[in-house]
Protein backbone atom coordinates (compact mmCIF):
# COMPACT_ATOMS: atom_id res chain seq x y z
CA UNK A 1 0.00 0.00 0.00
CA UNK A 2 1.67 3.63 -0.93
CA UNK A 3 1.75 6.18 1.58
CA UNK A 4 -1.02 8.35 0.24
CA UNK A 5 -3.36 5.42 -0.22
CA UNK A 6 -2.59 4.49 3.51
CA UNK A 7 -4.47 7.32 4.43
CA UNK A 8 -7.73 6.31 3.48
CA UNK A 9 -9.89 3.62 5.10
CA UNK A 10 -11.68 0.83 3.54
CA UNK A 11 -14.80 2.82 4.82
CA UNK A 12 -13.25 6.03 2.77
CA UNK A 13 -13.12 4.23 -0.43
CA UNK A 14 -16.53 3.23 0.03
CA UNK A 15 -17.87 6.36 0.87
CA UNK A 16 -16.55 8.19 -2.08
CA UNK A 17 -17.47 4.94 -4.52
CA UNK A 18 -21.12 5.20 -3.33
CA UNK A 19 -20.74 9.24 -3.73
CA UNK A 20 -20.03 8.67 -6.81
CA UNK A 21 -22.93 6.34 -7.83
CA UNK A 22 -25.33 8.28 -6.19
CA UNK A 23 -24.08 11.24 -8.06
CA UNK A 24 -24.54 9.54 -11.19
CA UNK A 25 -27.62 7.90 -10.94
CA UNK A 26 -28.62 11.43 -11.51
CA UNK A 27 -27.01 12.42 -14.38
CA UNK A 28 -25.20 11.32 -17.52
CA UNK A 29 -22.24 12.83 -16.42
CA UNK A 30 -19.31 10.37 -15.75
CA UNK A 31 -17.63 11.80 -12.32
CA UNK A 32 -13.72 10.29 -11.46
CA UNK A 33 -12.45 11.51 -8.08
CA UNK A 34 -8.55 11.50 -8.02
CA UNK A 35 -5.84 12.79 -4.64
CA UNK A 36 -2.58 12.86 -5.81
CA UNK A 37 0.52 13.09 -3.41
CA UNK A 38 1.80 15.81 -5.51
CA UNK A 39 1.70 17.91 -8.67
CA UNK A 40 4.92 18.82 -9.41
CA UNK A 41 8.72 17.88 -8.30
CA UNK A 42 9.65 21.13 -6.99
CA UNK A 43 13.54 20.88 -7.37
CA UNK A 44 14.61 24.31 -6.96
CA UNK A 45 13.03 25.12 -3.18
CA UNK A 46 15.31 21.70 -2.24
CA UNK A 47 17.72 23.49 -4.19
CA UNK A 48 17.16 27.03 -1.58
CA UNK A 49 17.11 24.73 1.44
CA UNK A 50 20.37 23.18 0.38
CA UNK A 51 21.61 26.03 -0.47
CA UNK A 52 20.89 27.67 3.35
CA UNK A 53 21.61 24.87 5.32
CA UNK A 54 25.14 24.95 3.09
CA UNK A 55 25.63 28.60 4.43
CA UNK A 56 25.05 28.26 7.65
CA UNK A 57 27.26 24.73 7.61
CA UNK A 58 30.02 26.87 6.43
CA UNK A 59 29.37 30.19 8.79
CA UNK A 60 29.76 27.11 11.78
CA UNK A 61 33.01 25.95 10.40
CA UNK A 62 34.33 29.22 10.28
CA UNK A 63 32.99 30.11 13.93
CA UNK A 64 34.53 27.13 15.29
CA UNK A 65 37.50 26.87 13.46
CA UNK A 66 40.48 27.70 15.75
CA UNK A 67 42.15 31.37 14.37
CA UNK A 68 46.02 30.33 13.33
CA UNK A 69 48.57 31.94 15.88
CA UNK A 70 50.39 35.08 14.82
CA UNK A 71 52.89 33.96 17.33
CA UNK A 72 56.09 34.20 14.98
CA UNK A 73 57.68 31.93 17.49
CA UNK A 74 54.51 29.29 17.06
CA UNK A 75 53.69 26.71 15.22
CA UNK A 76 49.87 25.96 16.59
CA UNK A 77 46.90 26.17 14.58
CA UNK A 78 45.20 25.03 11.10
CA UNK A 79 46.88 25.94 8.11
CA UNK A 80 45.42 27.62 5.45
CA UNK A 81 45.06 24.57 3.38
CA UNK A 82 42.93 22.83 6.03
CA UNK A 83 40.84 25.74 6.91
CA UNK A 84 39.78 25.52 2.88
CA UNK A 85 39.03 22.28 3.33
CA UNK A 86 37.10 22.06 5.95
CA UNK A 87 34.80 24.84 4.48
CA UNK A 88 34.34 23.09 1.12
CA UNK A 89 33.42 20.19 2.63
CA UNK A 90 30.72 22.13 5.71
CA UNK A 91 29.70 23.73 2.74
CA UNK A 92 29.04 21.06 0.55
CA UNK A 93 27.44 18.53 3.48
CA UNK A 94 25.61 21.23 4.63
CA UNK A 95 24.00 21.83 0.97
CA UNK A 96 22.85 18.14 0.90
CA UNK A 97 21.42 17.80 3.99
CA UNK A 98 19.24 20.49 3.29
CA UNK A 99 18.23 18.98 -0.06
CA UNK A 100 17.66 15.89 2.05
CA UNK A 101 15.88 17.29 4.31
CA UNK A 102 13.79 19.45 2.15
CA UNK A 103 12.57 16.12 0.24
CA UNK A 104 11.26 14.42 3.68
CA UNK A 105 9.64 17.41 4.89
CA UNK A 106 7.21 18.89 2.88
CA UNK A 107 6.58 22.22 3.98
CA UNK A 108 10.09 22.79 4.37
CA UNK A 109 9.68 22.72 0.85
CA UNK A 110 6.42 24.17 0.20
CA UNK A 111 7.77 27.19 1.82
CA UNK A 112 10.46 28.12 -0.68
CA UNK A 113 7.57 27.42 -3.24
CA UNK A 114 6.24 30.12 -5.01
CA UNK A 115 2.26 29.62 -4.77
CA UNK A 116 1.79 30.67 -8.64
CA UNK A 117 4.07 27.79 -9.44
CA UNK A 118 1.85 25.39 -7.50
CA UNK A 119 -1.12 26.28 -8.78
CA UNK A 120 0.15 26.13 -12.62
CA UNK A 121 1.27 22.71 -11.79
CA UNK A 122 -1.75 21.38 -10.08
CA UNK A 123 -3.68 22.53 -13.08
CA UNK A 124 -1.33 21.17 -15.44
CA UNK A 125 -1.16 17.83 -14.07
CA UNK A 126 -4.93 17.35 -13.39
CA UNK A 127 -5.66 18.21 -17.00
CA UNK A 128 -2.99 15.97 -17.33
CA UNK A 129 -4.44 12.60 -15.17
CA UNK A 130 -8.30 14.22 -17.14
CA UNK A 131 -6.36 12.72 -20.42
CA UNK A 132 -4.25 10.19 -19.23
CA UNK A 133 -7.15 8.34 -17.02
CA UNK A 134 -9.56 8.66 -20.61
CA UNK A 135 -12.12 11.22 -18.48
CA UNK A 136 -12.29 12.97 -22.16
CA UNK A 137 -13.29 10.12 -23.73
CA UNK A 138 -16.97 9.33 -22.54
CA UNK A 139 -19.62 8.58 -25.72
CA UNK A 140 -21.08 12.24 -24.67
CA UNK A 141 -17.91 14.36 -23.52
CA UNK A 142 -19.64 14.50 -20.23
CA UNK A 143 -16.53 13.29 -18.14
CA UNK A 144 -15.54 15.52 -15.09
CA UNK A 145 -12.42 14.74 -13.53
CA UNK A 146 -12.79 16.07 -9.46
CA UNK A 147 -8.48 16.47 -8.81
CA UNK A 148 -7.15 16.90 -4.93
CA UNK A 149 -3.58 17.55 -4.69
CA UNK A 150 -1.89 17.07 -1.14
CA UNK A 151 1.00 18.63 -1.13
CA UNK A 152 0.27 22.14 -2.19
CA UNK A 153 -3.54 22.04 -0.41
CA UNK A 154 -5.14 22.74 -3.70
CA UNK A 155 -8.01 21.43 -5.74
CA UNK A 156 -9.14 21.60 -9.67
CA UNK A 157 -11.95 20.17 -11.39
CA UNK A 158 -11.70 19.55 -15.21
CA UNK A 159 -14.44 19.17 -17.26
CA UNK A 160 -15.25 17.76 -20.81
CA UNK A 161 -17.27 20.00 -23.65
CA UNK A 162 -20.30 18.69 -23.18
CA UNK A 163 -20.42 19.64 -19.23
CA UNK A 164 -18.75 22.70 -19.64
CA UNK A 165 -21.39 24.08 -22.48
CA UNK A 166 -24.31 23.08 -20.41
CA UNK A 167 -23.31 23.94 -16.89
CA UNK A 168 -20.46 26.56 -17.48
CA UNK A 169 -17.14 27.14 -15.95
CA UNK A 170 -18.31 29.56 -13.31
CA UNK A 171 -20.55 26.63 -11.66
CA UNK A 172 -17.36 24.52 -11.55
CA UNK A 173 -15.18 26.96 -10.26
CA UNK A 174 -17.80 27.79 -7.38
CA UNK A 175 -17.90 23.73 -6.54
CA UNK A 176 -13.68 23.59 -6.48
CA UNK A 177 -13.90 26.43 -3.76
CA UNK A 178 -16.20 24.95 -1.60
CA UNK A 179 -14.01 21.41 -2.32
CA UNK A 180 -11.05 23.78 -0.87
CA UNK A 181 -12.73 25.24 2.01
CA UNK A 182 -14.10 21.62 2.90
CA UNK A 183 -10.70 20.28 2.19
CA UNK A 184 -9.16 23.14 4.91
CA UNK A 185 -11.77 22.55 7.77
CA UNK A 186 -12.84 18.45 7.18
CA UNK A 187 -11.41 15.21 5.85
CA UNK A 188 -10.39 14.84 2.67
CA UNK A 189 -12.99 11.67 2.25
CA UNK A 190 -16.37 13.88 3.41
CA UNK A 191 -15.12 17.01 1.34
CA UNK A 192 -14.57 14.89 -1.82
CA UNK A 193 -18.21 13.51 -1.00
CA UNK A 194 -19.81 16.62 -0.92
CA UNK A 195 -17.68 18.20 -3.78
CA UNK A 196 -19.15 14.91 -5.73
CA UNK A 197 -22.72 15.11 -4.44
CA UNK A 198 -22.99 18.68 -5.53
CA UNK A 199 -21.41 17.84 -8.78
CA UNK A 200 -24.07 15.61 -9.42
CA UNK A 201 -27.04 17.96 -8.36
CA UNK A 202 -25.88 20.26 -10.57
CA UNK A 203 -25.73 18.36 -13.33
CA UNK A 204 -29.16 16.56 -13.37
CA UNK A 205 -30.58 19.45 -14.28
CA UNK A 206 -28.83 20.02 -17.27
CA UNK A 207 -27.57 16.51 -18.08
CA UNK A 208 -30.46 14.24 -16.73
CA UNK A 209 -29.42 10.68 -16.60
CA UNK A 210 -30.91 8.82 -19.84
CA UNK A 211 -32.17 5.82 -19.77
CA UNK A 212 -30.14 4.10 -21.76
CA UNK A 213 -26.50 5.65 -19.97
CA UNK A 214 -23.81 3.28 -19.51
CA UNK A 215 -21.37 3.50 -16.80
CA UNK A 216 -18.01 4.19 -18.83
CA UNK A 217 -15.71 4.90 -16.16
CA UNK A 218 -14.73 3.78 -12.61
CA UNK A 219 -15.99 5.08 -10.03
CA UNK A 220 -13.70 4.04 -7.35
CA UNK A 221 -11.13 6.45 -5.83
CA UNK A 222 -8.18 7.06 -7.69
CA UNK A 223 -4.87 7.78 -5.71
CA UNK A 224 -1.50 8.82 -7.43
CA UNK A 225 1.55 8.74 -5.79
Amino acid sequence: MTKTNAQFTEQDHQQITQSVVAAEAKTSAEIMPVVAKSSGRYDRPEDIVGLWCGVLAFCAAWWLMPSPSTDANSWGGPSAAFQLFVYIVSLVAGFFVGVVLAMRVPWLRALFTPKAQMAEDVLLRARSVFYDRRVHHTAGGTGVLIYVSLFEHRAAIIADESVLNKLGQSALDEICQQLTTDLGSGTITNALSNAIATTGEKLSTVLPRDDNDVNELSDALVVLD
